[in-house]
């Protein structure tokens, strides 16, 4: 018994929609993915960062990662001695040489590395005021331990002060096109403190004194 034309045609429509939703729902993993990839601001990691440099209108620091080298330990001679881990510390370079405040850097570290945008919106260079960045908030810039670099401009925040706008790798024409993103606030505090803040508090040296008897 032959099948009508009818039936036949909607069986393979049919067929079709299901084999059209499978590759979508395949794919659709892979998409989220690159949506999520493409929010990312930069895509560096923390222990990639060398160097960091912070200008504001208040003043420029500057930071260096180092090695900071274990305290040794007595040697014992049953066992041989195992190599030391080594941890990571960051200096100051400028204005002061100093140890830096570890929590300080870490926080301005986290939010470049973790923080996320939407589209970016481009607009002609005429319009840098609009957005702050005629007169920027802070500029930071970023040297990584395979000597690539990056830059993030930050500007005002936006009407409702639910983000800031800001640069990422901005081109180095001045009458370019601005690439605008959007950033979280919290880089307004990350980037605001006061020289102290960026330091690390170096302990008295007090000598105990006599005891009264």
């Amino acid at each position: 018994m032959k099948l009508q034309r009818t039936p036949l045609i909607l069986l393979t429509i049919a067929v079709l929609l299901g084999a059209g939703v499978y590759l979508y729902e395949q794919g659709n993993p892979q998409r989220e993915a690159a949506q999520e990839q493409a929010k990312q601001v930069f895509s560096f990691k923390e222990d990639e960062v060398q160097e960091l440099t912070l200008k504001t209108p208040q003043h420029t620091l500057s930071f260096r990662q180092a090695l900071a080298v274990p305290a040794s330990q007595p040697s014992q001679k049953a066992a041989p001695a195992s190599p030391q881990p080594q941890s990571s510390t960051w200096r100051m370079t400028a204005p002061n040489s100093a140890l830096a405040n570890e929590a300080s850097v870490a926080y301005l570290l986290n939010l470049l590395t973790t923080a996320k945008s939407e589209q970016p919106l481009t607009v002609p260079a005429t319009k840098q005021p609009e957005f702050g960045f005629d007169a920027p908030l802070a500029t930071v810039d970023v040297k990584l331990k395979d000597q690539k670099q990056h830059r993030l401009v930050l500007g005002k925040p936006n009407f409702d002060r639910s983000a800031m706008y800001a640069q990422a790798d901005p081109a180095a024409q001045p009458n370019a096109d601005l690439s605008v993103l959007l950033v979280p606030m919290e880089f307004e505090n990350a980037v605001s403190r006061p020289l102290a803040e960026w330091q690390q508090l170096e302990k008295p040296n007090i000598k105990p004194g006599r005891k009264s008897k």
